[in-house]
């Protein structure tokens, strides 16, 4: 594949997902720094998509390093990666957790718990989020189409494509549930959908490590 691989391509789809990841952690990074200003479902997607990323990093390494050294340092990376997904992606699923349950605490507790929730949780900026996730579908459409149009054999590489369909996916669940609840609500809703995208992060996480185990074993073997 990598004689008849359109590299051009190849590299533009690279740094699209790389865009991508990139936007996510700024997200996280301002959320960080503004008390929540961006919520937790965009900034939780940088688990799921980091796994992408690493997905095609890989890739693009066996242009560069010859397949015998690029198996045995796959599996390695694979299994730091992987377990270093696991460990934050758990902590973060309870930290979502933990607010969520805050947040419901506050809501159903009238009358000075409700006014508290208001003046600290009513005000997400869905529009702000809404132009963020759009971006970011745009951005994973055209790195599947040029990913394609770069080789039509990753069409067969099944772990990726569902991998790739996983973050469509993840990114769509987050819209839905900023759009179904009155603006009030949407800070609640984004701890859901948080939680959802790390919980989907940390099973792709285990399926990457259980893989690296077994490549481990046969490379020793």
């Amino acid at each position: 594949m990598v004689d008849t691989l359109r590299k051009p391509l190849f590299l533009i789809a690279v740094l699209l997902i790389s865009i991508v990841l990139l936007i996510e952690l700024g997200s996280g990074l301002v959320a960080s720094l503004g008390a929540g200003a961006r919520g937790m479902g965009i900034p939780y997607l940088a688990l799921l998509d980091g796994l992408l990323v690493f997905t095609i990093a890989l890739i693009a390494c066996s242009l560069l390093i010859p397949e015998r050294a690029h198996g045995r340092i796959q599996g390695a990376a694979t299994l730091i990666v992987s377990l270093i997904v696991i460990i934050l992606g758990i902590a973060k699923i309870f930290t979502a957790i933990g607010k969520l349950f805050l947040m419901l605490g506050l809501l159903l507790a009238p009358i000075f718990g409700t006014i508290a929730y208001l003046i600290i949780f009513a005000g997400f900026p869905r529009g702000e989020a809404a132009v963020s996730l759009s971006l970011l579908m745009t951005l994973k459409l055209f790195f599947a189409g040029f990913l394609v149009f770069a080789h039509q054999r990753f069409m067969q590489n099944k772990g990726l494509v569902l991998l790739v369909l996983s973050s469509f996916i993840a990114t769509i669940i987050i819209s839905f549930l900023h759009g179904f609840v009155p603006g009030f609500l949407v800070s609640i809703t984004d701890a859901v959908a948080g939680i959802v995208v790390a919980i989907i992060a940390v099973i792709w996480a285990i399926v990457f490590l259980v893989g690296s185990i077994i490549s481990m074993v046969k490379a020793v073997a």
